[in-house]
């Protein structure tokens, strides 16, 4: 079983940028293809963007295109987001998600069923 840690949440005012990390440790994470969500109170996970476990597919949700990059580095078993200009409807708590895939470029759909193991998340305020 993966083990997932975020990391790099906080405070920004709109505009700013932050850059989330996601450690992980156990199985092979190099075999896993890994996915940012994020959710706000009361509302189910939100699809923020994936990537395949060669990270040489990707995919965002619409709001995320052009302003977010998901990215990997297997030798340091970290996924990361970057998250340029946002806005405080970016708020919410982001969390990294896992699934096991058998292709190097195979990249589940964008819904949290798919992903088997989740991080504890971290927290995004971004103030206007």
């Amino acid at each position: 079983q993966v083990q997932l840690v975020e990391s790099g949440g906080g405070l920004v005012q709109a505009g700013g940028s932050l850059r989330l990390s996601c450690a992980a440790s156990g199985r092979t994470f190099t075999r896993d293809a890994m996915a940012w969500f994020r959710q706000t109170p009361g509302r189910e996970h939100e699809f923020v963007a994936a990537i395949s476990w060669s990270g040489g597919s990707s995919y965002y949700a619409d709001f995320a295109k052009g302003r977010f990059t998901i990215s990997r580095d297997n030798a340091k078993n970290t996924v990361y987001l970057q998250m340029n200009n946002l806005k405080p409807e970016d708020t919410a708590t982001y969390f990294c998600a896992a699934a096991p895939s058998y292709t190097s470029e195979y990249v589940p759909g964008p819904e949290s069923r798919y992903f088997e193991v989740w991080g504890q998340g971290t927290l995004v305020t971004v103030s206007s």
